[in-house]
């Protein structure tokens, strides 16, 4: 069985920074099949892409954090990671992390495995 762990959330002022991290265990996980992606979901809003990364290190961001925000992998460590900057109060969210081996091109469907999410709140 797989599990995913957020980790790396927490409260930050307008314009800092912060770093997300997401590992996977379980002895099925090979990392070097899988594409990786980080959804966020706001209160009172639906859940919405973010970024996702392929095996090949291709990468997707979605335009609102286009610049901003970068998607990056360690196959090593079975881990992702997403680098925040700039962040706005309307990057508030519960960040998830998903990965596996049949994703859409667009990154946006056809994930097996979701994190637990980890709580980013940025104040103005």
């Amino acid at each position: 069985q797989v599990q995913l762990a957020e980790s790396g959330g927490g409260l930050v002022q307008a314009g800092g920074s912060l770093r997300l991290s997401c590992v996977a265990s379980g002895q099925t996980f090979r990392s070097y099949d899988i594409t990786w992606g980080w959804f966020r979901q706001a209160p009172g809003k639906e859940r919405e892409f973010v970024a996702g990364i392929s095996w090949s290190r291709y990468a997707n961001h979605a335009d609102s954090v286009k610049g901003r925000f970068t998607i990056s992998r360690d196959n090593a460590k079975n881990t992702v990671y997403l680098q925040m900057n700039s962040l706005k109060p309307e990057d508030t969210a519960v960040y998830y992390c998903a990965a596996g081996p049949r994703v859409s091109s667009d990154f946006r469907r056809g994930y097996d495995y979701w994190g637990q999410g980890t709580q980013v709140t940025v104040s103005s």
